[in-house]
């Protein structure tokens, strides 16, 4: 089992995704989505750069419990879980940023459902070539948990993430998180950024469709363990 830690500055509800009872986490994070198994824990930890200072706090952690490629997603989303298929033009935040952003239904390539990315994202997003599925996870979003300071070595604050110098940390870190007293699969919290994605009417690229981008491109270029 490998333990996945990284820093997510822009948590918005879409990566991860944490509704309709499942954290999914499918766009973004192309070398975690590329490596990660079933069975691994994928932590994201708070940002400097959040509303407040979020650092060496859990903002969510999920143990993966189904792995999908991005085309076996689509159909998945299709078929049985809608709320992760996208519409900006909904009044419903959930379905805003719905993570299901690539329809693999026409001919040739992917074409691209109107969400919470563009196609400054497309490359980034297609590289991590799958969606990683949780029926066991906790997302505190803006109440994130403040990890003790054992944990602390699994903080990763920089671009990238860590996993194999958390080898140590795993199980401390499960059962830590395990035994805060937390109900899994349900929000303890609402997505740090949920009021400025419902602001905006248009499109969502000025808002994190390009910080997402760069953050992607430095994500891929430091792919390592």
């Amino acid at each position: 089992m490998t333990l996945f830690t990284y820093t997510i500055p822009i948590d918005d509800g879409a990566a991860p995704n944490p509704f309709g009872g499942i954290c999914t986490l499918t766009i973004c994070k192309p070398a975690i989505r590329r490596k990660a198994a079933m069975g691994d824990w994928v932590v994201g930890l708070g940002s400097k750069r959040a509303s407040r200072d979020f650092s060496g706090r859990v903002v969510y952690a999920m143990k993966i419990t189904r792995v999908l490629t991005l085309q076996e997603y689509d159909a998945y989303c299709s078929s049985r879980l809608p709320i992760k298929l996208p519409d900006w033009n909904s009044s419903r935040f959930e379905k805003r940023v719905g993570d299901c952003i690539y329809s693999y239904s026409g001919q040739g390539g992917p074409d691209m459902r109107v969400g919470i990315h563009n196609d400054g994202n497309r490359d980034v997003d297609l590289s991590g070539k799958n969606s990683l599925l949780s029926t066991h996870f906790y997302y505190f979003g803006n109440k994130p948990q403040k990890l003790p300071d054992h944990l602390s070595p699994i903080i990763h604050q920089t671009q990238g993430h860590k996993s194999v110098a958390n080898t140590e940390y795993a199980a401390p870190f499960i059962e830590w998180v395990e035994n805060l007293g937390y109900e899994k699969n349900v929000l303890h919290g609402e997505p740090q950024l949920k009021d400025a994605v419902m602001r905006h009417q248009a499109t969502c690229s000025g808002l994190c469709a390009s910080s997402r981008s760069k953050q992607g491109q430095e994500d891929n270029a430091l792919d390592h363990c």
